[in-house]
């Protein structure tokens, strides 16, 4: 396993009470060298920035699976811009009711502030994302 000084913080959306999701995510993540702090399902924005401030993470990581990731998204997105931290966070899973976000609903994120858009179950992009992201991280 990989080794590298990264924080990350993993929550769910505000209206997806899903939790396997998370689960894979944080042993992905993991597998991949980072810290996890996963702050389980339901999340709101105004945790998710508390959360943030208090901890400081590297990367958040935003999972969806109920199909609402998109609007839940950009909701988490603007109370951490709000709050004030700008750090790399990435959304991925079923992000719209049709499973995925179409391209407009994908640009939107990013203009939100997402420093990247997973289609669901595209890990390989996530993984590719993250060594390219963090290859310069020293090992903790």
């Amino acid at each position: 396993m990989r080794r590298r000084n990264v924080n990350t913080l993993l929550t769910g959306t505000a209206s997806d009470s899903h939790t396997w999701n998370l689960v894979y995510l944080q042993l992905l993540l993991e597998e991949c060298g980072h810290r996890v702090r996963n702050l389980g399902p339901c999340v709101t924005g105004e945790l998710l920035a508390g959360a943030c401030a208090a901890e400081r993470p590297d990367l958040v990581v935003i999972s969806s699976v109920n199909g609402h990731g998109y609007r839940d998204g950009l909701s988490a997105l603007r109370a951490l811009r709000a709050a004030g931290p700008h750090l790399p966070v990435v959304i991925g899973g079923k992000l719209g009711v049709a499973g995925r976000a179409d391209p407009e609903q994908r640009a939107r994120l990013l203009r939100a502030g997402c420093a990247a858009v997973f289609d669901d179950g595209d890990t390989a992009a996530l993984r590719t994302w993250l060594d390219e992201t963090f290859a310069g991280r020293a090992a903790a």
